[in-house]
């Protein structure tokens, strides 16, 4: 078995990410298949419940509020909806949901209660439930528990370092308190980030450290490839090269044996052979659907295509966790606080952002 480790230095991660690409793919392939099947993967649906009007200022999101881009937004969707889009997806092959809200944190109030319904609902079908809804206070954190919530998504995005040349209004600090609230539950955190932000090797090397140095690490990490919105202040970079998303990946199986490592966004862009390069590499979960949130993704038949070619199956629920037991809400023994946390604002300017806001009201008028 490989030994986990919590001490990563950049240094360290830096030289494994540039090995000679063989040497590498071997290593991270031989530390996966001790410590996971490396036929089965898991296929996780991400529904976007609340579009657009986020108040940040994140380079890389349409759903920015104060970047023009098409996305449509969308008031918060009914219990309902949610329901029968999970049962869709259950039906399609998924065993995990991931409920993603376009906020900045989570406000205690009727929509977080609807949420938190949504949450006991899909439990009830026997799926695991992540949620992804910004940053969160430790109560809040518990009550998601207690409605059976499996999982919570909170992305580092890059290194700390990086983070302030995309993102200026909430500060890195705030994405290690939230997941440091989760970890006072048994809720498990998903927790990775995006590369093709214009970041070095060494910011993708700064994320592993910040990631991997948490004890204990993150259950699972998704790996971005950035999709351009056009609108966004990124909207010019250049599509990620396979060979990066199969370094990274790689890299993160050898720095996080353990973990889960999604494939996240970006497949669209690549090949059967690159997405089969990174299964070999480590990565054992994909998002299905048609979306992932705003950005486009495989058809999930396209998927099972794939899946059938390489020989993989899918993951079933609750495989390295026991299933959370619901508390209905009637039965619950914690109280809305009412909490108005004060999270960081740093305050500092980027220029492209700075011009997409401009650009984007112009053309708003």
């Amino acid at each position: 078995m490989s030994k986990m480790r919590n001490d990563w230095t950049k240094e360290e991660i830096l030289e494994i990410y540039n090995k000679p690409l063989m040497e590498l793919l071997y290593e991270a392939a031989t530390i996966h298949r001790k410590q996971h099947d490396p036929n089965v993967v898991q296929v996780s649906t991400l529904l976007s419940i609340k579009t657009g009007g986020c108040s940040e200022d994140c380079g890389y999101c349409a759903q920015a509020a104060r970047y023009h881009t098409d996305i449509e937004g969308n008031d918060l969707m009914s219990v309902d909806q949610v329901k029968a889009e999970a049962l869709r997806a259950k039906e399609s092959g998924s065993s995990r949901v991931c409920m993603g809200a376009a906020w900045r944190n989570v406000k205690d109030g009727p929509q977080f209660d609807q949420v938190l319904e949504m949450v006991r609902g899909i439990n009830k079908l026997e799926m695991e439930v992540c949620c992804t809804l910004g940053m969160i206070t430790e109560n809040q954190a518990k009550r998601l528990a207690e409605a059976g919530l499996y999982a919570y998504n909170h992305n580092l995005d890059s290194s700390e370092e990086y983070y302030k040349k995309v993102i200026s209004t909430r500060g890195y600090q705030d994405r290690l308190d939230t997941i440091d609230n989760v970890r006072k539950t048994s809720v498990t955190v998903c927790s990775g980030g995006i590369i093709g932000m214009g970041e070095s090797a060494e910011d993708r090397a700064g994320m592993l450290v910040a990631l991997s140095t948490l004890n204990p690490q993150p259950e699972s990490t998704p790996i971005n490839a950035l999709v351009p919105v056009e609108g966004t202040p990124l909207e010019d970079q250049k599509p990620v090269e396979i060979w990066d998303m199969v370094r990274m990946v790689a890299t993160t199986r050898i720095v996080m044996p353990e973990t889960q490592v999604r494939l996240s966004a970006g497949r669209t862009q690549m090949s059967r052979e690159g997405q089969a390069m990174c299964f070999f590499a480590g990565a054992n979960s994909i998002f299905a659907g048609d979306k992932l949130l705003t950005t486009p993704n495989p058809d999930v038949n396209e998927d099972m295509k794939m899946f059938k070619m390489l020989g993989l199956k899918p993951q079933k629920p609750f495989t390295k966790k026991m299933q959370p037991e619901t508390v209905e809400a009637i039965d619950s023994m914690l109280e809305t606080l009412g909490e108005k946390p004060k999270w960081t604002r740093p305050g500092h300017k980027i220029d492209r952002n700075e011009a997409a806001k401009q650009k984007g009201q112009m053309l708003k008028g």
